[in-house]
């Protein structure tokens, strides 16, 4: 490529760092435009060649959660901490790429019938588990079975349930109907629930942690720390290139915050928003922020009183100010929500007349719920998400001006997620972005779903989710996904107060390609996977 076709200096990195010029071309050009031998050579040094990813050192990476309640076993996956352990010692079928769509894993290629009821799923060859046993179909039907038996407590059985059988074709293929088609069931392979694991032959797996990813779990001391080797067999070639992996739960933002600051740690989930200007100061450390949509949630139990009654919880959708959360909890890293879980930043969002703060409006219709100077708790912990408990604060407030009275329930960080959660009748959540509305409607709105943190069964919503998961006409399926976000935003059981940006913050000698992924923090639980040390 000629470098006519970009004279900037950032175009010529750029087409430097994408391999397109040699550093002799390099040095050439941004001679001729004028900057010294050794200003060249010093962009080459720093922005160049540091681009190429090395292998070697250790990363450490500190998380915002983590449990003393963790297990490796996939059923069971819920906090960040296990997500990225997952992502880092195990594979799926298929993952989600840095630009946000799906793409192979494990599986290197698929394809449909016409009606997305057939499924072929063509694996890798040469693949082998940590311990040499070598992976094939037989291995992922058992690993996807695992969680589709009727007395499953898999958080992703309402995922497998459309499946109507797996069947093995050949060592490297894997056969998938489904009782209806579903587009999208390429990018449902990429749950992070959904893990290969090794199976014995007879249909049971291994849940110990044995996998085939890039890193090999040595060490595992649930809601503290987790360090992994890396895997010399690793199937991908320029993926894995930390010689370890070490993990810290580390729940205080202060004491994460210290940490990168003082570069114990490498890399450190949710920073603190309102000093994260003052953290990006510090010339040793980079802040990434990627749009998402990641989202809060607030569900209420809509089969158990006060929230049974729609009027209520319409009350307490109006009497919540958005755009101040936004403002003084996110500090502008994010974007308000309507009571939906699908973002702006996702495909079939739909553009719904926002629900402006209106206590009046929620006075009205606490008045027609028939109920009274109201007194309701809400359970909430920064183990939702950091300033969870402010949040809750500053909603009390907002709620006050329409005569109700919010109870803060402050619970313990550790355990939050198994005993508060989906346990409290009023409480905080944080969900991370599903690549399709088909995947969180199927998790957490479907009736039956384990993760259903409402319990609302929407006998039109799930008709609705049925429907449009087998629809390939896209327009129709638009309008479809345009009802249900409707019907959750005025019937159901969720406040969604905001989409949040993921923001994290590294050390500058850690490095990526640029694009990240937006689902889960840390290039969408793949850093350990992707990234890699400058020096």
């Amino acid at each position: 490529m000629s470098t006519r076709n970009s004279t900037s200096l950032s175009g010529l990195v750029g087409l430097a760092t994408s391999g397109a010029i040699s550093r002799r071309a390099f040095m050439e050009a941004t001679l001729a435009s004028g900057l010294s031998a050794a200003a060249a050579a010093s962009i080459w040094g720093r922005d160049v060649a540091a681009a190429t990813p090395k292998r070697g050192g250790t990363l450490r990476a500190a998380f915002d959660d983590g449990s003393t309640t963790d297990q490796l076993d996939p059923h069971t996956t819920s906090s960040q901490f296990m997500i990225q352990l997952n992502h880092a010692t195990r594979n799926y079928l298929t993952e989600i790429t840095e630009d946000n769509v799906v793409g192979p894993d494990i599986a290197r290629q698929w394809d449909s019938s016409p009606d997305a009821k057939t499924w072929t799923f063509t694996l890798r060859e040469g693949v082998e588990f940590h311990d040499g046993k070598p992976f094939t179909a037989r291995d992922a039907a058992a690993s996807l079975d695992y969680h589709r038996g009727e007395e499953s407590k898999s958080a992703a059985k309402s995922l497998v349930d459309q499946i109507e059988s797996i069947r093995v074709d050949g060592p490297h293929k894997l056969v998938i109907e489904l009782k209806v088609g579903n587009a999208d069931l390429p990018y449902v392979m990429a749950d992070y629930h959904l893990v290969m694991m090794p199976s014995d032959g007879e249909g049971r797996v291994d849940k110990s942690g044995v996998g085939t990813g890039a890193y090999i779990l040595d060490e595992f001391e649930p809601g503290v720390r987790a360090y992994m080797k890396r895997n010399p067999n690793y199937f991908k070639p320029g993926r894995g290139h930390f010689d370890a992996v070490e993990m810290l739960a580390i729940r205080d933002v202060v004491a994460r915050q210290a940490a990168i600051a003082t570069g114990d740690v490498d890399v450190i989930a949710s920073p603190e928003l309102k000093t994260l200007h003052v953290l990006g100061r510090d010339p040793q450390i980079e802040i990434d922020e990627v749009a998402s949509g990641t989202h809060c949630t607030m569900p209420m139990f809509v089969d158990s009183a006060p929230f049974d009654n729609p009027d209520l919880r319409l009350a307490l959708k109006h009497g919540i100010d958005r755009e101040a959360i936004v403002a003084k909890i996110l500090h502008g890293h994010g974007v308000p929500g309507n009571d939906h879980p699908i973002g702006p930043t996702l495909p079939y969002w739909a553009d719904l007349e926002p629900r402006p703060y209106d206590p009046e409006r929620a006075k009205h219709h606490l008045k027609k719920a028939g109920l009274g100077n109201l007194t309701i708790d809400i359970s909430a912990s920064d183990a939702a998400f950091p300033g969870a408990i402010d949040m809750c604060i500053l909603y009390k407030e907002q709620l006050a001006k329409a005569g109700i009275d919010l109870n803060v329930v402050r619970e313990p960080t550790d355990g939050y997620w198994s005993n508060v959660w989906l346990a409290k009748p009023f409480c905080v959540a944080q969900w991370g972005a599903r690549p399709t509305p088909d995947v969180i409607f199927s998790l957490a709105y479907a009736a039956e779903a384990a993760w259903n943190e409402s319990r609302y069964k929407g006998e039109r919503f799930n008709a609705l989710m049925v429907e449009a998961r087998a629809q390939l006409d896209d327009s129709r399926r638009t309008e479809l996904y345009r009802e249900m976000q409707q019907i959750l935003r005025d019937e159901g059981g969720t406040i969604v107060p905001f989409f949040q940006n993921r923001v994290y913050a590294r050390r500058a000698n850690l490095r990526h390609g640029g694009k990240l992924t937006a689902n889960f923090p840390l290039d969408g639980a793949r850093a350990a996977e992707r990234w890699w040390f400058a020096s």
